[in-house]
């Protein structure tokens, strides 16, 4: 007779719940301009009611790259800060992009974006510099020891130059105001053994990974086509939480041409003539950057309209 087969071992594997600090649907905001090219703080603050009334987003982050961060003086990030803080601060929670290529210019203005008002900071990989590992969890961490408010890194080595490597966010994950990851990298293997190993709360930086990030522990989405998808991209988190996971699919689907079009050339520059588009103009924007051509405006222009948003 054949040896009894022993049975296999039945192994319950435990997901480990993250609590989403700054909510679960986030819109990184335009800045708009005047004709002049001056800010547009009245527009800003329609924008941002938009976004959180209408588009039912849980935080804004003000000042990052889609808010053209690079191109505005620090005067103007404070004001910016101070009037989205001011009209929808009460229902929403206010994130301001503070990281610069400069440890304490990057500290300087956390302290400026919390004494505006703001609820969180997203710091962005010092750029240009291609700082070693070792040198960016001393920025990190340098930067959390100065701060006033909960932080997401921002891991978008594409613009930045150097990624975040998983050893290094396990370096960092212990400091009590290191919260969260925007998460631009498109690894979603390497995010997954981030999650597993710390309490950071995982966001997609790009919109068409907000489900497979949800897939393996993340929390949520910082997008851009969320200017226009908000609603429906909420109703795609909700059925994932509620382990609806065909409609979540549907819904990915759906939105696809939307979240990959946005960026068929420079996000905001999409952004701001899809806004147009919809009836929601915010003005142009500054060099280096142009208005998207006639030929790039129209065809977002037609996926918006297909998508039935």
């Amino acid at each position: 007779m054949p040896a009894e087969t022993a049975p296999l071992e039945t192994v319950t594997a435990t997901a480990v719940s993250v609590e989403p600090v700054f909510g679960r649907l986030i819109t990184a905001m335009v800045t708009p301009f005047h004709a002049d090219g001056s800010i547009d703080l009245d527009t800003a603050r329609k924008l941002a009611c938009r976004l959180v009334d209408e588009q039912r987003n849980d935080s804004l982050v003000i000042n990052g790259t889609t808010g053209e961060s690079p191109t505005t003086s620090d005067d103007e990030k404070r004001l910016l800060i101070e009037v989205v803080v001011d009209e929808v601060g009460d229902r929403a929670q206010v994130i301001a992009g503070v990281g610069t290529f400069s440890t304490a210019h990057t500290i300087e203005l956390a302290h400026q974006a919390t004494a505006a008002g703001a609820d969180g900071l997203l710091v962005v990989t010092p750029y240009y510099s291609r700082p070693p590992q070792d040198a960016l969890v001393a920025h990190f961490r340098a930067v959390a020891d100065a701060a006033e408010a909960p932080i997401m890194i921002y891991d978008i080595p594409h613009r930045s130059g150097v990624p975040v490597d998983s050893a290094t966010f396990l370096a960092i994950a212990d400091h009590p105001f290191i919260v969260a990851v925007k998460d631009a990298k498109g690894q979603v293997v390497a995010s997954s053994r981030v999650i597993a190993e710390t309490n950071l709360s995982y966001y997609a930086g790009d919109d068409a990974i907000t489900l497979p990030l949800l897939s393996v522990g993340g929390v949520g989405v910082v997008g851009t086509a969320t200017h226009f998808t908000g609603r429906r991209m909420r109703e795609m988190i909700d059925a994932f939480d509620a382990g609806r996971l065909d409609e979540a699919l549907a819904l990915h689907q759906a939105l696809l041409p939307v979240m990959t079009g946005v960026f068929a050339t420079q996000g905001v520059m999409l952004v701001k003539a899809g806004l147009a588009h919809v009836g929601f103009p915010v003005g142009g924007l500054r060099g280096p950057l142009l208005p998207a051509s006639d030929e790039e405006a129209a065809r977002f222009a037609a996926i918006l309209d297909a998508a039935d948003l």
